[in-house]
């Protein structure tokens, strides 16, 4: 013991005396060793139970037997042998070879501390002074020792805090830019949540704003429907103003006729309350309506000059029966749908907008969007006439009461009238701003009615060649417009989603029906003239109870639009047909 606690204690003195320290003396050993704190290893026995919480867990042991039962000899042999292997291996122990670790040398780890420490110079003085001694054998390589565990492990560790140094400022540069991350993370969250609020805030207020001005707007429906009567109202007096210009103008004409007569030398008497009444005011002084009066007279002598027969038609008052009222009792058997395909006509080079079948013959009307009618007899289907004049595409046709008259509608804005045995046009009506939908003729053969998108309608004297009252009231297009049968009533059906009911011989609107949902399209009557029939754009067609003013049954046979609609010759519920764009 005493020879191998002398080689460490000779290799630290080795040490001190290369590295030009020398060794203290032993009363400085004591007191580095007090201060420090003295190291050794001391063996402890426990004899007694520990009193830690620990709590082992107890292997169990495993005693194999044969089982109960099973009587064959080579089986247990088998059992046995299979406990004596595994009772082997288990008392096998592996034992692993220790590394081995060549101890560095005491010059060798100088030498290598110089090196890292980049003391070249001191390590050129070290070795030439070492390799002097060891040649003049002083030294023995032997007598250097080795250097102790503590240096080397120092190394090591100092090597392996080094590289934790490294790893720890990686970690934080990761842990900074880690930290940046979330607090540009964490702005563009605030920015975005403020975003969030104020289109909140900008939500509610426009739906404050809207809720306000709906408010406003219902604050202005009553003036609105104040203004509305008030509109009518005013239409109302001016028709009447127009009644009674016209009638002043039938008293200028008979006074006009009467002084002519005079004049020829005729004896001619007007009656009293045409002629007494003027005269009378002969030598009153001139008012405002004399003036007009007397203006209108001069316009009617030049007028008289260049047309005879101005005089407007009177509407009929006493109406013939209507001769279709008989005809829901006479066809009461059910409806057969059998029709057949028998011929086809090519006659217009663009679409067909309207197909209307002559009262009395066997002849047939189509409109085109070529600007063309043209006329085909049955059942053969060669053209009998052909219609050029119109400028634009036609709409619709409507055939005179007696055949012989033909009235089409364009998108050109006018309404003609053709002559069916000359041919060709015999009148034109302008007076629409925008196109023209329908035409439809009145049963007297004296008027003709149109619809047109400038949201009015007009209804022409045939016989004085001009507008006698233009019809106010829908606020969109109006699509439709047919003559109740044998009278002086007109429905319109327009796309402001309304049917109107009007009196031809004032011009005025009596009753609307509202129900549907969309642009009305097309609107009719029956022939016996006590149920209206009405589709929209959306393919859904109402029946009407005209006697009543109420909707009767809706059929809906969209989404195609119903573009037409029509009664069969019968006149029964059951038979309403709507055309339809597919």
């Amino acid at each position: 013991m005493a020879t191998q606690q002398g080689t460490p204690s000779s290799a630290l003195r080795v040490l001190e005396e290369a590295l030009g320290m020398g060794l203290p003396a032993a009363g400085d050993t004591a007191e580095a060793v007090a201060a420090e704190g003295a190291y050794y290893l001391e063996q402890v026995t426990i004899t007694e139970a520990s009193e830690d919480d620990y709590e082992y867990e107890e292997i169990p042991d495993d005693n194999y037997s044969i089982p109960e039962g099973e009587e064959d000899l080579a089986k247990a042999v088998q059992m046995v042998q299979e406990q004596a292997t595994d009772t082997q291996i288990l008392e096998q122990k592996t034992v692993f070879s220790p590394k081995h670790t060549v101890p560095e040398a005491i010059e060798d780890f100088l030498c290598n501390f110089l090196i890292k420490m980049g003391m070249t110079r001191t390590l050129d003085c070290f070795q030439s002074e070492w390799y002097e001694l060891i040649e003049k054998g002083v030294t023995e390589l032997r007598d250097g020792g080795i250097v102790p565990d503590v240096y080397t492990q120092n190394m090591l560790l100092e090597n392996e805090n080094k590289i934790l140094k490294k790893d720890l400022k990686h970690y934080k540069q990761a842990a900074d830019k880690a930290r940046e991350d979330l607090l540009k993370t964490q702005k563009e969250r605030d920015f975005h949540r403020m975003h969030h609020k104020r289109i909140v805030q900008e939500k509610n207020k426009l739906i404050n704003d809207l809720k306000r001005l709906k408010l406003h707007y219902a604050s202005y429906e009553p003036a609105i429907k104040v203004l509305h009567e008030k509109h009518h109202a005013l239409l109302k007096q001016k028709m009447l103003t127009s009644l009674e210009r016209d009638r002043a103008i039938g008293q200028i004409s008979g006074l006009q006729e009467t002084l002519k007569h005079m004049e020829i030398g005729h004896s001619y008497h007007a009656p009293e309350f045409r002629v007494v009444p003027t005269f009378e005011k002969e030598n009153a002084p001139e008012g405002p309506t004399q003036k007009g009066l007397r203006e209108a007279r001069e316009q009617s002598k030049c007028k008289a000059k260049t047309k005879v027969n101005t005089k407007d038609s009177e509407f009929p008052t006493l109406m013939q029966p209507n001769p279709n009222l008989g005809l829901g009792k006479e066809n009461l058997c059910p409806a057969k749908f059998d029709y057949k395909l028998n011929n086809i006509f090519r006659l217009h080079e663009l679409p067909v907008s309207c197909i209307i079948m002559h009262p009395h013959k066997d002849l047939l009307v189509s409109c085109g969007e070529d600007r063309v009618w043209k006329m085909v007899g049955l059942p053969k289907g060669n053209v009998l006439l052909t219609g050029l004049g119109h400028t634009d595409w036609l709409s619709n046709c409507c055939f005179h009461p007696s055949g012989n008259k033909l009235a089409t509608s364009s998108g050109d804005t006018t309404v003609k009238l053709w002559d069916l045995s000359k041919g060709h046009c015999i009148l034109t009506f302008e007076g629409h701003t925008h196109a023209v939908w329908s035409c439809t003729w009145h049963s007297c053969g004296d008027f003709v009615a149109s619809s047109s998108l400038d949201t009015t309608s007009k209804i022409w004297d045939v016989n004085s060649e001009r507008c006698r009252y233009t019809l106010y009231g829908h606020t969109d297009s109006v699509n439709s417009i047919e003559f109740f049968p044998y009278s002086n009533i007109l429905l319109t059906g327009s796309a402001d989603k309304s049917l109107s009911i009007w009196d031809a011989r004032t011009g005025k609107c009596e009753q609307s029906l509202y129900g549907h949902m969309h642009s009305i399209n097309d609107a009719t009557f029956t022939p016996r003239g006590h149920m209206i029939a009405s589709c929209d754009a959306c393919g859904v067609t109402k029946l009407w109870d005209f006697r009543k003013l109420l909707p009767m049954v809706s059929i809906d046979v969209g989404p195609s639009p119903g573009n037409e609609v029509t009664f069969d010759s019968s006149g029964t519920e059951a038979r309403v047909f709507a055309t339809l764009n597919n």
